[in-house]
């Protein structure tokens, strides 16, 4: 077996866990998914952030970078959670949060990807 794989897989394990404990952390009684938008959002601008800028300037192996990339990142980030509260909310008949929440969730994932691409780390 690689040592990638067992890297993506400890990374990823510690992604889910960091997700999970946000959501608990962040859990109100709310009906809007603050808990998925907030680690979304921030996962939008931790990935182009690390890899345009924090990767290029430091000797971080290919197998840690993917480990944080794919593993961390890949799971602490959910679209799949995203898509079935969106559903939740249309079926519950919370029309207008869930439009906010789509337009909140792309528009300022793009936004995030943009300010995390363009953030630079100087040494």
């Amino acid at each position: 077996m690689q040592l990638a794989y067992l890297f993506v897989g400890l990374a990823g394990a510690l992604g889910a866990i960091t997700r999970y404990s946000i959501g608990l952390m962040l859990y109100t009684h709310s009906i809007f998914p603050f808990a998925t938008l907030i680690v979304n959002l921030v996962g939008c601008y931790l990935l182009p952030f690390l890899t345009s800028s924090v990767f290029r300037k430091s000797k971080f192996s290919p197998n840690v970078q993917t480990a944080i990339t794919t593993g961390f990142l890949g799971s602490f980030t959910t679209f799949s959670a995203f898509s079935v509260e969106t559903v939740k909310l249309l079926q519950q008949g919370e029309i207008v949060f869930a439009v906010l929440y789509i337009l909140i969730s792309v528009v300022g994932g793009i936004v995030m990807s943009n300010l995390g691409w363009k953030h630079e780390v100087t040494r």
